[in-house]
């Protein structure tokens, strides 16, 4: 499979089963409705783990644009990957949230909260301060890749020439665990300012999608907002990046 497909297929099953399970838990009249925060952080871990189960053999399972430049800057990816990877991800992303829509439409139809329908796609901050909510996002996006860089140094050689462009993060199928796991515990302690989105192409596609789907009785889709989910993940991504670079 080229690495690309690996890419769509591997942020498509992520957004699936990441923003099916809030739909789930927020849609009126499903057998989850109110089951809670401890399910959507469950969910989004197993989504992670899902995803990146799906592509790891083939692209090194990045499924966020935050880890891809993370990679671009520890000199394990080149730029000519990286554009590719980026739109690979947004793609998956997009169609993994038309997917949740049409599975969960007639919820959608039947559910008043106008919010609750624009969290199955996308985050928001519950307390609308944009500085302090870019801060979260990039707090817990370092919080993510800094330790699966850390789980990963020995394939990390960034000095080597010979791995410069190699994409895969030699974590293996079961390596995936742990970083599901990391998520999940992401969502149970740093989720309940933003709603960590930690990766661009899983907030923005799926923003993308609220706004040009006719959803009955949606709300506008938060754009004053949409910029801090995308580029404080980079941001976190970065400095992740630049610490392990400083450390390994």
């Amino acid at each position: 499979m080229s690495p690309f497909v690996a890419e769509f297929i591997g942020t498509m099953m992520l957004i699936l089963f990441g923003n099916g399970v809030v739909a789930n838990v927020v849609l009126a009249r499903t057998k989850g409705n109110d089951s809670g925060w401890i399910v959507i952080a469950a969910g989004w871990g197993i989504a992670v783990f899902i995803g990146a189960f799906c592509a790891n053999d083939f692209s090194g399972a990045h499924i966020n644009p935050a880890v891809t430049v993370a990679m671009l800057i520890a000199g394990k990816l080149s730029i000519g990957m990286a554009i590719p990877y980026f739109a690979a991800q947004m793609l998956g992303a997009i169609a993994g949230a038309a997917l949740v829509y049409l599975f969960y439409r007639e919820h959608f139809k039947v559910t008043e909260d106008a919010d609750g329908k624009l969290a199955c796609f996308c985050t928001s901050p519950n307390i609308r301060n944009l500085p302090q909510a870019f801060l979260c996002e990039a707090v817990g996006t370092f919080a993510l890749i800094l330790p699966i860089f850390l789980m990963i140094t020995p394939s990390l050689t960034h000095g080597d020439a010979a791995v410069d462009t190699d994409p895969v993060l030699g974590l293996g199928t079961l390596g995936f665990l742990p970083v599901g796991m990391l998520v999940f515990g992401i969502g149970l302690s740093l989720g309940g300012t933003t709603g960590y989105a930690i990766n661009p192409a899983r907030d923005l596609g799926p923003r993308l999608v609220h706004a040009l789907l006719p959803i009955p009785g949606k709300r506008d889709s938060d754009w004053s907002y949409a910029w801090v989910p995308v580029v404080a993940p980079l941001v976190g991504g970065s400095l992740a990046a630049i610490v392990y670079l400083m450390i390994a």
